[in-house]
């Protein structure tokens, strides 16, 4: 009943921001909406922002049901991050618009207190990224996939933004290709040590060595 009734709040303040904007959207409407008291809206949200970070928890939701879906670890991990940003996305999608004036709002000027919150929200979904599609490196490899994964949520997300093509269908293309390079290239700079898609960041297991790491010395002609 409770969960019911938070639902029913977001819903009701998306829809606001639907027929207006999600500025002109106020707390005061959306328990009139809603039928319940402010005080009542106040047991579930302390503030606004509060709505918008229930609307990016709907999205994490979402993305880590999928990845208990039973074809889920049969895939690559590259294909994994693929499936999980996307389904994140499609969450948000039909409320595009309004989703975009949240995060615009968030980056105005004197809006640090907003701010800092936002970054943290952007490292916490990162993470259950990272947890859903099993990567499980450590370390310095960890850091290094954590932050070109960041890279890669952040660059889809502002391009999705503004894709209106049928199942975000440009966005799609735009990850896999990003996905795709960042793959190469973390492969041409440093092999798989800092790449977020590569088979390497999945295992704990020690990588086996397919050599001896001193230089062979070449036996002399007698």
């Amino acid at each position: 009943m409770e969960n019911n009734e938070r639902n029913r709040i977001v819903d009701a303040a998306l829809e606001l921001g639907k027929q207006q904007s999600w500025e002109a959207v106020r707390l005061h409407a959306v328990a009139a909406a809603v039928g319940i008291s402010l005080d009542k809206e106040r047991l579930y949200f302390r503030e606004k922002e509060d709505l918008v970070d229930a609307w990016f928890d709907r999205a994490d939701s979402a993305m880590l049901q999928e990845s208990e879906a039973p074809d889920f670890q049969a895939l690559s991990p590259r294909q994994r991050l693929h499936r999980l940003i996307m389904t994140w996305l499609a969450t948000l999608a039909p409320y595009r618009n309004v989703t975009r004036q949240m995060i615009y709002g968030k980056m105005e000027l004197g809006h640090v207190h907003i701010q800092i919150p936002g970054l943290m929200r952007v490292s916490r979904t990162v993470q259950w990224i990272r947890e859903a599609a099993h990567l499980n490196a450590t370390y310095v490899r960890r850091a290094l996939g954590e932050a070109g994964l960041t890279s890669i949520y952040l660059m889809t997300f502002f391009y999705w933004m503004k894709d209106n093509t049928p199942s975000s269908e440009r966005t799609s293309c735009f990850l896999n290709w990003l996905l795709g390079t960042t793959e190469k290239l973390n492969q041409l700079l440093c092999g798989n040590v800092c790449s977020p898609t590569t088979k390497e960041t999945t295992s704990t297991m020690p990588v086996k060595q397919t050599g001896s790491s001193q230089p062979k010395k070449l036996a002399k002609k007698k």
